[in-house]
Protein backbone atom coordinates (compact mmCIF):
# COMPACT_ATOMS: atom_id res chain seq x y z
CA UNK A 1 0.00 0.00 0.00
CA UNK A 2 1.42 3.29 -0.94
CA UNK A 3 2.03 5.57 1.73
CA UNK A 4 1.99 9.41 1.21
CA UNK A 5 3.50 11.86 4.05
CA UNK A 6 1.17 14.12 5.67
CA UNK A 7 2.37 16.50 8.57
CA UNK A 8 1.27 14.88 11.53
CA UNK A 9 0.02 11.82 9.92
CA UNK A 10 1.04 9.01 7.40
CA UNK A 11 -1.94 8.20 5.14
CA UNK A 12 -2.69 5.90 2.38
CA UNK A 13 -3.50 6.65 -1.01
CA UNK A 14 -7.09 5.89 -0.08
CA UNK A 15 -7.40 8.39 2.38
CA UNK A 16 -6.96 11.25 0.24
CA UNK A 17 -10.14 9.47 -2.03
CA UNK A 18 -12.58 8.91 0.86
CA UNK A 19 -11.69 9.36 4.60
CA UNK A 20 -13.47 6.22 5.95
CA UNK A 21 -14.70 2.54 4.30
CA UNK A 22 -17.57 2.93 6.37
CA UNK A 23 -20.20 5.21 7.20
CA UNK A 24 -19.32 4.91 10.78
CA UNK A 25 -21.25 7.89 12.14
CA UNK A 26 -25.27 6.49 10.95
CA UNK A 27 -24.17 3.11 11.79
CA UNK A 28 -23.05 4.58 15.28
CA UNK A 29 -26.16 6.66 15.44
CA UNK A 30 -28.26 3.41 14.93
CA UNK A 31 -26.14 1.35 17.08
CA UNK A 32 -26.79 3.81 19.90
CA UNK A 33 -30.37 3.80 19.68
CA UNK A 34 -30.69 0.19 19.33
CA UNK A 35 -28.79 -0.61 22.26
CA UNK A 36 -30.87 1.94 24.15
CA UNK A 37 -34.52 0.71 23.47
CA UNK A 38 -33.21 -2.87 23.88
CA UNK A 39 -31.36 -1.98 27.24
CA UNK A 40 -34.32 0.15 28.61
CA UNK A 41 -36.72 -2.75 28.19
CA UNK A 42 -33.82 -5.63 29.86
CA UNK A 43 -32.43 -2.79 32.52
CA UNK A 44 -34.34 0.31 32.57
CA UNK A 45 -32.03 3.52 33.52
CA UNK A 46 -34.94 5.89 34.07
CA UNK A 47 -34.30 9.55 33.35
CA UNK A 48 -35.84 12.18 35.71
CA UNK A 49 -39.80 12.13 34.92
CA UNK A 50 -41.28 15.54 35.30
CA UNK A 51 -42.50 17.56 32.86
CA UNK A 52 -40.32 19.84 32.10
CA UNK A 53 -37.80 17.44 31.55
CA UNK A 54 -39.79 15.21 28.75
CA UNK A 55 -40.68 18.69 27.29
CA UNK A 56 -36.83 19.90 26.85
CA UNK A 57 -36.27 16.69 25.71
CA UNK A 58 -38.88 17.35 22.88
CA UNK A 59 -37.51 20.62 22.01
CA UNK A 60 -34.06 19.02 22.02
CA UNK A 61 -35.24 16.35 19.51
CA UNK A 62 -36.51 18.69 17.60
CA UNK A 63 -33.69 21.26 17.29
CA UNK A 64 -31.40 18.06 16.62
CA UNK A 65 -33.66 17.36 13.63
CA UNK A 66 -34.36 21.14 12.15
CA UNK A 67 -29.57 21.05 12.31
CA UNK A 68 -29.66 18.01 10.79
CA UNK A 69 -32.31 19.17 7.70
CA UNK A 70 -31.08 22.68 7.67
CA UNK A 71 -26.89 21.11 7.67
CA UNK A 72 -28.01 18.76 4.57
CA UNK A 73 -29.93 21.13 2.60
CA UNK A 74 -26.45 22.94 2.72
CA UNK A 75 -24.88 20.56 1.63
CA UNK A 76 -27.21 19.52 -1.02
CA UNK A 77 -27.20 23.15 -2.05
CA UNK A 78 -23.13 23.16 -2.34
CA UNK A 79 -23.61 20.18 -4.62
CA UNK A 80 -21.23 18.10 -2.33
CA UNK A 81 -21.20 14.76 -1.26
CA UNK A 82 -22.65 14.19 2.15
CA UNK A 83 -22.29 10.37 2.88
CA UNK A 84 -19.47 10.25 5.54
CA UNK A 85 -17.18 7.75 3.61
CA UNK A 86 -17.08 9.09 0.53
CA UNK A 87 -14.77 11.95 -0.62
CA UNK A 88 -16.08 15.60 0.07
CA UNK A 89 -16.34 17.57 -3.43
CA UNK A 90 -16.60 20.67 -1.72
CA UNK A 91 -15.26 22.24 1.60
CA UNK A 92 -19.05 23.82 2.85
CA UNK A 93 -18.44 26.95 4.96
CA UNK A 94 -21.61 28.49 5.25
CA UNK A 95 -25.56 27.56 6.95
CA UNK A 96 -24.93 25.47 10.10
CA UNK A 97 -21.01 24.86 8.95
CA UNK A 98 -20.38 28.35 10.49
CA UNK A 99 -21.21 27.36 13.71
CA UNK A 100 -19.97 23.91 13.57
CA UNK A 101 -17.48 21.85 11.80
CA UNK A 102 -19.42 18.75 12.16
CA UNK A 103 -23.36 20.25 12.69
CA UNK A 104 -24.62 16.76 11.33
CA UNK A 105 -23.14 14.69 14.29
CA UNK A 106 -23.95 17.24 16.71
CA UNK A 107 -27.34 17.30 15.79
CA UNK A 108 -26.98 13.30 15.96
CA UNK A 109 -26.40 13.60 19.48
CA UNK A 110 -28.82 16.52 20.75
CA UNK A 111 -31.42 13.90 18.98
CA UNK A 112 -30.26 11.25 21.20
CA UNK A 113 -30.09 13.05 24.07
CA UNK A 114 -34.09 14.72 23.34
CA UNK A 115 -34.98 11.11 22.85
CA UNK A 116 -34.06 10.12 26.24
CA UNK A 117 -35.25 13.01 28.28
CA UNK A 118 -38.57 13.17 26.35
CA UNK A 119 -39.00 9.47 27.25
CA UNK A 120 -37.62 8.87 30.23
CA UNK A 121 -34.88 6.48 28.93
CA UNK A 122 -31.58 7.89 30.36
CA UNK A 123 -29.71 4.95 27.90
CA UNK A 124 -30.09 7.41 24.70
CA UNK A 125 -28.29 9.81 27.19
CA UNK A 126 -25.87 7.14 27.79
CA UNK A 127 -25.38 5.96 24.06
CA UNK A 128 -25.63 9.57 23.18
CA UNK A 129 -22.05 10.88 24.71
CA UNK A 130 -21.01 7.53 23.79
CA UNK A 131 -21.54 7.61 20.72
CA UNK A 132 -20.04 10.96 20.25
CA UNK A 133 -16.29 10.29 21.40
CA UNK A 134 -17.07 7.37 19.13
CA UNK A 135 -17.80 9.43 15.67
CA UNK A 136 -15.22 11.80 16.64
CA UNK A 137 -12.21 9.05 16.78
CA UNK A 138 -13.35 6.79 13.95
CA UNK A 139 -14.88 9.41 11.63
CA UNK A 140 -14.34 12.88 12.13
CA UNK A 141 -10.81 12.82 12.93
CA UNK A 142 -10.15 10.92 9.57
CA UNK A 143 -12.18 13.35 7.76
CA UNK A 144 -10.46 16.16 9.18
CA UNK A 145 -7.12 14.93 7.52
CA UNK A 146 -8.93 14.33 4.69
CA UNK A 147 -10.04 17.56 3.96
CA UNK A 148 -6.52 18.88 5.01
CA UNK A 149 -5.45 16.89 1.86
CA UNK A 150 -7.90 18.11 -0.64
CA UNK A 151 -8.90 21.65 0.83
CA UNK A 152 -5.28 22.91 2.01
CA UNK A 153 -5.17 26.41 3.09
CA UNK A 154 -8.87 26.81 2.68
CA UNK A 155 -9.78 24.10 5.18
CA UNK A 156 -6.76 25.35 7.80
CA UNK A 157 -8.26 28.96 7.65
CA UNK A 158 -11.74 27.78 8.69
CA UNK A 159 -10.88 24.64 11.05
CA UNK A 160 -8.85 27.49 13.09
CA UNK A 161 -12.16 29.98 13.24
CA UNK A 162 -14.81 27.18 13.73
CA UNK A 163 -15.03 24.43 16.53
CA UNK A 164 -15.56 20.98 15.80
CA UNK A 165 -18.67 20.50 17.77
CA UNK A 166 -20.18 23.61 18.90
CA UNK A 167 -17.33 24.93 21.49
CA UNK A 168 -13.73 25.22 21.53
Amino acid sequence: MNKIGVPGAMMTVSDITRPNRLPWPPMLLALAALASIVLGMLAPLPAPSARWVALLGGALATLGLGLDLWAILTMRSARTNILPHRAADRLVTWGPFRFSRNPIYLANTWLLIGIGLAFGNAWFIVFALLSAVAVDRLAIRREERHLAIRFGNDWIAYSSKTPRWLVR
